[in-house]
């Protein structure tokens, strides 16, 4: 239950691919409110993944509920993820993503428009969600994560499609 810093890029723990969680434990479970607690405090994320917090564990959250983009279409609210693994993606679009741990850039990825994603929650559950828009591109980009990757690796031209973010 607390906030943690967030790494930023080139630190080489976000390149690293993350191990799978065994059983949903208590250490599971602080890591899952550690996640929660610092995406809710930047005011202004939508996800982030267990490795951008140091911790080489296969979790992330997502929830796109409060922003502007995801109020527009329905969506699955905050999601609580272990071992999460897409198993259906359809249809092809270019976002323009950003990234706490890329602090200083925005880029243009090829996302899914649609996903099907499986995961255990903080309860051990099992689920398996179909999510569309803005929700399947934030799983995506925390998923990345959890295989070490940014989405600078997705950006076809860092030359035409990576933007400095402009300073408030």
């Amino acid at each position: 239950m607390a906030v943690k810093k967030v790494l930023v890029y080139p630190d080489p723990r976000l390149k690293e691919n993350c191990s799978p969680i065994i059983g949903v434990d208590e250490s599971a479970q602080q890591l899952l409110q550690d996640l929660v607690d610092t995406m809710v405090d930047s005011g202004h994320s939508v996800g982030i993944a267990a490795p951008q917090l140091g911790d080489l564990r296969r979790a992330a959250v997502v929830d796109v509920s409060k922003s502007k983009l995801g109020k527009k279409q329905g969506n699955h609210g905050l999601l609580q993820m272990v071992n999460p693994e897409i198993i259906e993606k359809e249809g092809s679009q270019i976002v323009r993503e950003g990234c706490m741990s890329v602090p200083d850039y925005t880029g243009n990825v090829t996302r899914s428009e649609s996903i099907i994603v499986q995961f255990l929650d903080q309860n051990q559950q099992q689920h398996v969600i179909r999510c569309d828009g803005f929700e399947a591109i934030a799983i995506q980009h925390e998923l990345d994560h959890l295989d070490g990757f940014l989405f600078l690796d997705r950006v076809s031209s860092l030359k035409t499609d990576l933007f400095r973010r402009k300073k408030k």
